[in-house]
């Protein structure tokens, strides 16, 4: 095989939740009377909640906010979107993703998750995917999120693997940078197929078995 591993990013790559994410942040910054539009939202892809909110407040003109405001303000987003969080189900994993990762698996390819995302392991647990991943690293295990390859890091330890014997997949130019940054190959998918330092581009995951089992 190519590679002995690979490290999924979780939103946008397993399953998408970027409605969700648009329509918590949007509530937040029309009740701040901010502007925000998809434009604003795609800077969040791959970014920290906290990080994703100082992006928000680029645009903000009202008083001065302290830290403990900003928290309380992100945990508000927070509540929200896991609001949406709790419609999910299986069908939000698409039948290419689901064969693609039982196809890797049962070739001994060890899988895990690198996502910034605190909520990552409430939505694997939604979509029927809690125990499937042999490791999952989130945004409650790191200190630094991506473009830091921390996460991507972690979930190579986990899974007892270096940099150079995983693959990373992701669907954000943040992604692609921690990706990169750690010594990962990655392969970009979605809006990060425009990344010049992606390894392989893909339309869709049902090509990465012709990457990664190959000699």
């Amino acid at each position: 095989m190519r590679y002995a591993g690979v490290i999924f990013d979780l939103d946008g790559v397993i399953c998408h939740t970027d409605d969700f994410h648009y329509k918590a942040w949007k509530s937040l910054a029309d009740s701040m009377n901010i502007y925000f539009d998809e434009e604003i939202n795609n800077r969040l892809r791959g970014v920290s909640r906290m990080e994703s909110l100082d992006i928000i407040l680029e645009r903000y003109h009202g008083p001065p906010l302290s830290n403990a405001e900003k928290l309380r303000i992100s945990e508000s987003k927070n509540m929200h979107y896991k609001n949406f969080i709790m419609q999910m189900d299986e069908s939000y994993v698409a039948a290419s993703v689901l064969s693609t990762l039982h196809e890797l698996r049962e070739n001994g390819v060890k899988l895990a998750i690198g996502s910034s995302s605190k909520n990552a392991r409430l939505i694997l647990d939604r979509i029927g995917l809690g125990s499937f991943f042999n490791a999952v690293t989130d945004g409650n295990d790191i200190e630094f999120s991506k473009p830091h390859p921390q996460v991507f890091l972690l979930a190579a330890d986990k899974i007892s693997l270096s940099p150079g014997e995983c693959l990373v997949v992701e669907d954000a130019f943040a992604g692609i940078e921690a990706a990169v940054a750690g010594g990962f190959d990655c392969v970009a998918i979605g809006d990060a197929t425009r990344d010049v330092r992606a390894t392989y581009t893909v339309t869709d995951l049902e090509e990465l078995p012709g990457i990664i089992l190959r000699e």
